[in-house]
């Protein structure tokens, strides 16, 4: 399905045998990186001047030959123009970025793997922090810990874990920000046996500002700076400081059964969509499954961990019985049946605008119809309708609890609207900008009677209430430890969690 995905998600067949990614640099980045994190704020919390900061790492300017590449984020519909972008290539060049900004008075953003769905990680004439490069890997398998650098992809994650036949929650799309994707809570085919991303979260070394100019490194887990680990679990990427690394409690998993129904048109949609949201969110919680609708095509996607072709049928069955879909089965390794559905960025479309949305009861026929009679007009077939089932394991918060606060969703879903063509000069004035902006919000107004909440790593930006809606009862909380952690708001952008004093 090389045209019909969730932003190009899942390809329509997966190569068998496909290799795992090798990350380079994995089993010695971690040790080097330990070897030069300082600390350059000593006694700064009483008001003492730092030395002043040199920006280093790999750095790029606007007169730089590779500066568009690496201004640019994957959803080309937003262009920004920094002062500078700082690649860092180990902690030390983030406590010097962070410093020097806030001794030169330059707004800042944070940025991994350029997802940030309305933009937010960029800025004109401030200053990218890009922890990209940080792709470090320790794995303790007798332990069941890895901890890994920040700037690990998903597909990276995925790929080095299986290769120890190990894994944690992550989404599906593998150029995603590993970090960015569990800071915000994190699901996918796993989410219903492992919970969450952040579930899995027990550790994270994090830069956060100190006094009026200086920067320090810290650690969040239990046992140090135990109500920061809990904001990192759901409260969303760049609100505290910026994140290093990160611990992960890993999971063996050995094989998975993937499989992939394929139901012509849209006719089917009302029983395919009734038979799935009464049986995914209830099933066998190693069983995680995704539908997909798009103008002309309706998708399932599922993967049974350690499971058979014949108990992933079974447990389907209530779905796959609806109409006549075609079905294809694959059973693999779970880094190589991630790597054969993932699509280059570069075939993708050049601009993307989602709407983010949970559901706590069973959708009525009358909902389904909304998705069907919009999707029937979609602007491209890119644009989708996503739903992704919850249940098991996310019902469940980890020691220490979490920021995220949809555990009793049944299901996630989105509208999508995907369409232009890539370029190094993005199509702000794309002629199908207009029409694809109208649809998506109109549809997802249409919904509004039947969902609630949103999910902060897709945000919802004409959102009145979006404190509440990202993080529920849980905001007031998050606002005091924002307090207690970046007092001066120096992390901040358009739907950022202000200080409790502000």
């Amino acid at each position: 399905m090389n045209d019909f995905s969730r932003r190009r998600l899942l390809k329509s067949s997966v190569a068998a045998g496909a290799g795992a990614v090798v990350v380079p640099g994995v089993a010695t980045a971690a040790a080097a990186d330990a070897n030069v994190v300082r600390d350059v704020s000593a006694g700064d919390a009483y008001g003492a001047q730092c030395p002043p900061a040199k920006l280093t790492g790999r750095i790029v300017r606007p007169h730089d030959p590779g500066y568009t590449d690496a201004r640019l984020g994957w959803d080309q519909l937003f262009s920004h123009y920094p002062l500078v972008i700082v690649f860092a290539q180990n902690t030390q060049d983030v406590v010097n970025a962070l410093t020097w900004a806030r001794q030169n008075d330059v707004a800042l953003r944070i940025r991994s793997g350029r997802h940030s769905l309305e933009g937010w990680s960029n800025i004109d004439s401030g200053l990218v922090i890009d922890i990209s490069e940080l792709k470090s890997v320790h794995l303790d398998g007798a332990a069941r810990v890895a901890t890994v650098g920040a700037g690990l992809n998903q597909l990276e994650a995925v790929t080095t874990l299986a290769k120890r036949n190990f894994a944690v929650t992550t989404g599906t799309e593998g150029t995603v920000g590993l970090a960015g994707a569990t800071l915000g809570g994190g699901f996918g085919f796993l989410t219903r046996w492992l919970g969450m991303a952040c579930d899995s979260l027990i550790g994270a070394e994090i830069v956060v500002a100190e006094g009026n100019e200086c920067a320090k490194v810290i650690k969040a887990d239990l046992s140090h700076n135990a109500d920061l680990l809990w904001a990192l679990r759901g409260a969303g990427n760049g609100n505290f400081g910026i994140v290093t690394s990160l611990t992960y409690k890993v999971a063996p998993l050995k094989s998975v059964t993937y499989v992939q129904a394929t139901w012509d048109g849209i006719g089917d949609l009302r029983r395919v969509f009734d038979a799935w949201q009464r049986t995914a969110p209830n099933t066998d919680d190693r069983l995680g499954t995704q539908l997909e609708v798009h103008r002309n095509q309706t998708l399932l996607f599922a993967v049974l961990a350690e499971g058979t072709p014949a108990e992933a049928k079974r447990l389907l069955a209530p779905i796959l019985s609806v109409g006549s879909p075609q079905v294809s089965v694959q059973v693999g390794n779970w880094g190589e049946v991630y790597s054969g559905f993932q699509i280059p960025t570069e075939n993708e479309p050049a601009n993307w605008k989602f709407y983010s949305q949970f559901t706590r009861k069973p959708f009525p026929h009358r909902a389904i119809d909304v998705i069907s009679s919009f999707m029937r007009d979609a602007p491209t077939d890119d644009s989708n309708f996503f739903a992704q089932a919850f249940g098991g394991a996310v019902r469940r918060s980890p020691r220490g609890g979490t920021a995220f606060p949809h555990r009793d969703a049944l299901f996630y879903s989105e509208p999508g609207a995907g369409w232009g063509t890539r370029s190094d000069q993005p199509g702000i004035c794309d002629p199908l900008t207009p029409q694809a902006q109208a649809w998506i919000a109109e549809f997802s107004q249409a919904l509004r009677p039947f969902v609630d909440g949103a999910y902060v790593n897709v945000p919802n930006v004409a959102m009145q209430d979006w404190e509440s809606a990202y993080w529920g009862d849980n905001f007031d909380r998050l606002r005091e430890i924002k307090v207690k952690y970046d007092p001066h708001n120096v992390f901040q952008y358009d739907q950022s969690i202000p200080p409790a004093s502000h």
